[in-house]
Order: C-alpha cells, then sequence, then structure tokens
C-alpha cells in the first residue's frame, strides 16, 4: 500500500535542480521579513522545514547560528547541502524526515520557518503539535503557504488544478483552517499577511514534469471555469494564474 509520504517522495526525487532553478521558489517579498525577524532575535538553532530547493536555507544562514534543512526527500536535502558548501555557508546541516515526526529533543530548537511546503504534509495538525514540542519558549514560527478558500467553487478550482498537476498535493489551507492549526497546537498567532504569487503556467508544469494529457486538463478546467473564478485567479490567456499567499508568524509561550 503507498503512503502519502511515498507519493510524495516518487513526486519530489528527480525534482530537486528544477526547484533550485525556480525564480518562484528564489524569490519574494518574504525573504525580506523573514530576515528581519531572525536578525532581531539573534537566533542560534533554526529548523528550514520542507526545505525544498533550499532557498530560506541560503536566505537566513548568515543571520543565525545553525541552520538545518529539512526534507522528506533525500535527494532535495542532499542538493541544499551542496549548495551551502558551495556558497561558503558552513553553518548549514540537513536531515531527512516527515513534518509529522520530527527527530529533535524537546525545546531544542530556536525558530522553525516553513515556506510552499505545508500543502504535502499528511497531516497538519500532528506536524504543529511536533513543532511545538521541539520549540523553546518564545521560539517562533514562520510559515509561507498558498492559502485554500472558504468559497467551495473558490476552493475546488484551486485544490483540482494543484492535485491534477502534482498528485503528491494534500491541500492549501484556508485561513481559518491555519488559525484553528495553530490555537489547537498550543501557539499565539503573532503576525498574519497576505501577499499574491503570480504562477507562469509553462514553468509550472513544467518544473513538476507534468504529464502532457494531465497539462490539457488543466488548461480545460481553466476554460470552463465561470467568470468568478476566472477573475478570482486572474487566469490568462496562456493558463498563467495568480494565488493568494499567506505570510504567518506564531510563538510559542513560556
Amino acid at each position: 500500500m503507498t503512503t502519502q509520504h511515498e507519493v510524495n517522495q516518487q513526486q519530489y526525487q528527480d525534482k530537486a535542480k528544477a526547484y533550485l532553478k525556480s525564480a518562484v521558489h528564489a524569490q519574494g517579498v518574504e525573504f525580506g521579513k523573514i530576515g528581519e525577524m531572525l536578525k532581531r532575535q539573534s537566533f542560534k538553532r533554526v529548523l528550514d522545514l520542507g526545505c525544498g530547493g533550499g532557498h530560506v536555507t541560503y536566505h537566513i544562514a548568515p543571520d543565525v547560528g545553525q541552520v538545518i534543512a529539512y526534507d522528506l526527500t533525500a535527494q532535495m536535502v542532499q542538493l541544499v547541502l551542496e549548495q551551502a558548501k558551495e556558497r561558503g555557508l558552513n553553518n548549514v546541516m540537513g536531515q531527512q524526515g516527515a513534518a509529522e515526526q520530527l527527530d529533535f529533543a524537546d525545546q531544542s530548537l530556536c525558530a522553525v520557518v516553513s515556506r510552499y511546503s505545508a500543502h504535502h504534509w499528511q497531516n497538519v495538525s500532528q506536524a504543529m503539535h511536533e513543532i511545538y514540542r521541539v520549540l523553546k519558549p518564545r521560539g517562533k514560527v514562520i510559515f509561507v503557504d498558498i492559502l485554500g478558500n472558504q468559497q467551495p467553487i473558490l476552493d475546488t478550482f484551486l485544490q483540482s488544478m494543484e492535485v491534477i498537476r502534482d498528485p503528491s498535493h494534500v491541500r492549501n489551507y484556508s485561513l481559518a483552517e491555519w488559525m484553528t492549526f495553530a490555537e489547537r497546537a498550543g501557539f499565539k498567532i503573532e503576525q498574519m499577511d497576505k501577499q499574491t504569487l503570480q504562477l507562469d503556467f509553462s514553468s509550472w508544469v513544467e518544473r513538476m514534469q507534468t504529464p502532457a494529457e494531465a497539462v490539457a486538463t488543466l488548461r480545460y478546467l481553466q476554460q470552463k471555469a465561470s467568470d468568478e473564478v476566472k477573475n478570482y485567479y486572474q487566469i490568462q490567456s496562456d493558463g498563467s494564474f495568480q494565488s493568494e499567499v499567506m505570510y504567518l508568524v506564531l510563538t510559542k509561550p513560556e
């Protein structure tokens, strides 16, 4: 029986370099926000949870004592370690594992940053409790991820597009769902911002090596969507569109 973790590993085992080179993943206004917060706090040990191509790691390594690049896919972790060495970042460690079972001691991390990863996790609620466990009191968590929507017509469209493009997709959660995850785990919500992500359709599907028949299905869904959906996601003639992104900062109370 294939597990969701195995589906994720199969999807990403040969895509590490594509995510390293991805402009969408390498750029973003959130990097400035993350950097400012980490500089103010002088954190010693930070986890890049779901590191992917390692862009968070490369940005934050100069401002913290140690970064642990952590991902379910071994090839992603290895790529980040190689890139860190090439970039002269000597404070980067690597570890493979799932978000739902963090192999770290209680209260052993100062901060956790997770960017565009949580929508692949098998159980976000469980992962949240694990993050809470491994964080020190007053530790920070920063999440950056595409938001789902509380309006069914908008949410169904987005989730369908995501899973057809990438079968390892689990769910883009709404802001209300994120608030529930955070509060149930015991976190205090410190900051929440929204931003917009522009996605070029061609590079979006090429990065995931989406099969031609799936690409055709994606374009069919876009063409058949209502004007409400087309306007909300700003769907262009070439298939390019935009998504709403959440920037969320949580604090573990003392």
